[in-house]
């Protein structure tokens, strides 16, 4: 039977945008206009340990701690730098404000493929569309710079929601602004836990994006499972 969904909500990151390179290629190349020289390789690995140790201390860019997402992010520039062996202060906070700009245009994301005309398909079908993203509040700009915001009717990020994905609050407040009940919204994302487990747990419908060859949690159908977004509209109307 065909669904009856009138809400669809999206994931951004890896569903709708990815990066054109490793966050350590874009921050060398920054370092680099600076004068100062270092590893790509070696940035992506004190990226990741500067990032994961932020979002411990400091959840959703902490937004319950009086951070603003800028300085959360300022300081995770300024960190990851740090345990690559970069210690001047004045270039440090030069390079994390140009890099918090930087990425928040669409230098450094493109969209995936088949991501502009699903969505446009998508509208044409009549559907309402909203993002659901554990994001900052540089999101709707991105979509924007990225000739995607058109498609939505909301941008709902964990900033704003004070809440971020796999927290059903924030899939809560999503269906509000859509004001469809549960049953009436899926939710499409890449990732298992925080997109397709999380919106099925509050009752909508998930549809999780994987590339062939990725690993097969046992609990998700496979006519759930959209091997590129491309073959949504064909599961939906099934």
């Amino acid at each position: 039977a065909m669904l009856r969904l009138r809400l669809l909500t999206w994931d951004v990151k890896d569903t709708l945008l990815r990066l054109r390179q490793p966050v350590g290629d874009s921050y060398a190349a920054e370092a680099q206009a600076h004068g100062v020289r270092v590893q790509p390789e070696a940035l992506s690995r004190s990226f990741r340990q500067a990032y994961g140790a932020q979002s411990q201390h400091f959840p959703n860019y902490g937004r319950g701690q009086g951070l603003s997402s800028r300085q959360w992010w300022v300081d995770v520039v300024k960190q990851t730098f740090r345990l690559s062996g970069v210690r001047d202060d004045g270039i440090l906070t030069l390079m994390a404000e140009n890099l918090y700009r930087d990425f928040c245009s669409a230098r450094n994301w493109e969209v995936l493929p088949g991501a502009g005309e699903t969505l446009s398909r998508c509208r044409q079908r009549g559907f309402r569309m909203g993002v659901v993203s554990n994001f900052d509040k540089r999101l709707e700009n991105i979509l924007s710079h990225c000739d995607l915001r058109h498609h939505f009717d909301f941008v709902l990020t964990s900033e704003d929601a004070g809440f971020a994905k796999p927290d059903g609050r924030i899939f809560e407040q999503a269906l509000r602004l859509g004001g469809v009940p549960p049953e009436q919204a899926a939710h499409i994302g890449d990732d298992y836990s925080r997109d397709y487990r999380a919106a099925r747990a509050v009752g909508m419908h998930g549809f999780l994006l994987r590339a062939a060859g990725q690993s097969k949690e046992p609990e998700v159908p496979p006519e759930h499972v959209l091997p590129t977004l491309s073959h949504l509209l064909a599961l939906i109307e099934k």
